[in-house]
């Protein structure tokens, strides 16, 4: 192993004894790597989803370097924003669920009651929060069926530290940031300057250099996708940037939070015909794409395939090794599930919370690396013989 790759564990071993006492990840990226391996483009996509999460508590420092070692093609995360205007990397707009706010009296009276897409939704809002106040808590696992053990080790983080951890990767690693709950977001919090939630946004990926339609030159060295359920987001940022964009689609009861469509509307061939102006690919909840009931897969609906006649990828969500979450279809083994989505369903990408399974199934049944195997071999029985006849 090289000692540019021994770098990767190593940093995450600092991190896991280290976090209480460095909370902020170095800003903005300090190493420098001439020769990284660029990102794999020849099979479809293995996004870590918040991070390697089914490891470790979601969208922290820790969360993505351990996605990064196991494989990822793609770090995911979820930015919302601070009340005073910071952008940062956490899922739920409310903290009740993944940190330690329980714990913190001095926040007892910020507990407050929103519409939420329609919901009044009771807890301590994101938005209500300074950036100082939300590096005070630590987060948890959301999950209790999932190793505790480094609950209240980490601290949320920003945007622009998330955006460092890839670019500090020794290869080429992608983001794939979501514009997350933008109609709350501009109700709640306004800038200075006059700008929305969406220019923060897309100014944030600028500063660090993130431009370029997709496989350009530009978009193969800083990978992104820019992802949201919003459609009126995605349209509003194109007009900023031509990075390549994701529509997300919720369950099919779900209408969108900003335009009130139902699910049957924005999956329409008319629909996704308008859309492909805006987004190269839709991310489909993956029980939309083949319904399930009683736990078995019943047959598979027509999304990818109409998707795909559209020029559009298709990136459904989300993948999770636990039996609970595993069809009955697939006999307890992910890697069933994975051979399912990939060679039956025909998906450009999987959003998982199991980096590491999602990457040694793919690397295990790549025919490249059968083919490198193959070739190895070879030239290792060719080895032999020289070496054999040079000592006659």
């Amino acid at each position: 192993m090289t000692p540019s790759l021994l770098f990767v564990p190593f940093l995450f071993l600092l991190l896991i004894g280290g976090c209480l006492a460095r909370p902020f990840y170095p800003l903005p990226s300090k190493l420098a790597y001439s020769d990284r391996q660029p990102l794999q483009t020849t099979r479809p996509y293995n996004i870590a989803h918040r991070g390697s999460n089914g490891e470790i508590p979601e969208e922290t420092v820790a969360a993505y370097m351990r996605a990064i070692e196991e494989g990822a093609d793609f770090i995911e995360t979820d930015i919302l924003s601070s009340k005073d205007g910071v952008l940062i990397c956490f899922h739920d707009v409310t903290l009740d669920d993944t940190t330690d706010i329980a714990n913190h009296t001095e926040f007892a009276n910020r507990k407050r009651t929103y519409d939420v897409q329609g919901v009044n939704t009771t807890g301590f809002f994101v938005v209500d929060f300074t950036l100082v106040e939300l590096k005070s808590l630590r987060v948890k696992q959301r999950y209790p069926f999932r190793d505790q053990q480094y609950n209240g080790e980490f601290s949320i983080i920003t945007f622009e530290e998330y955006i460092s951890i890839a670019l500090d990767a020794t290869r080429v690693v992608g983001i794939y940031p979501e514009i997350k709950n933008p109609v709350l977001i501009n109700q709640h919090v306004k800038w200075a300057d006059g700008k929305r939630f969406e220019d923060k946004f897309v100014d944030t990926l600028k500063k660090y250099g993130y431009k370029g339609s997709y496989m350009s030159e530009d978009w193969l060295k800083q990978p992104a996708f820019i992802q949201s359920f919003a459609p009126t987001s995605l349209i509003y940022v194109s007009n900023q940037t031509d990075l390549p964009k994701i529509f997300l689609i919720d369950d099919v009861t779900v209408p969108t939070q900003d335009t009130n469509q139902s699910y049957w509307e924005i999956t329409s061939d008319k629909y996704l015909q308008f859309i492909r102006n805006y987004v190269v690919g839709i991310g489909p909840w993956k029980d939309t794409i083949v319904p399930v009931e009683n736990n078995y897969l019943m047959t598979s609906t027509d999304l990818v395939a109409k998707a795909h006649a559209h020029d559009l990828q298709v990136h459904p969500y989300t993948y999770r090794n636990e039996n609970m979450f595993l069809h009955f279809n697939f006999h307890q083994d992910p890697y069933a599930e994975y051979d399912y989505w990939i060679n039956t369903i025909g998906v450009d990408g999987l959003f998982t919370d199991f980096t590491g399974s999602l990457h040694n199934f793919q690397e295990w049944t790549s025919p490249i690396s059968k083919n490198e195997s193959h070739a190895s071999d070879l030239l290792h029985k060719i080895a032999v013989m020289v070496s054999a006849y040079g000592k006659l």
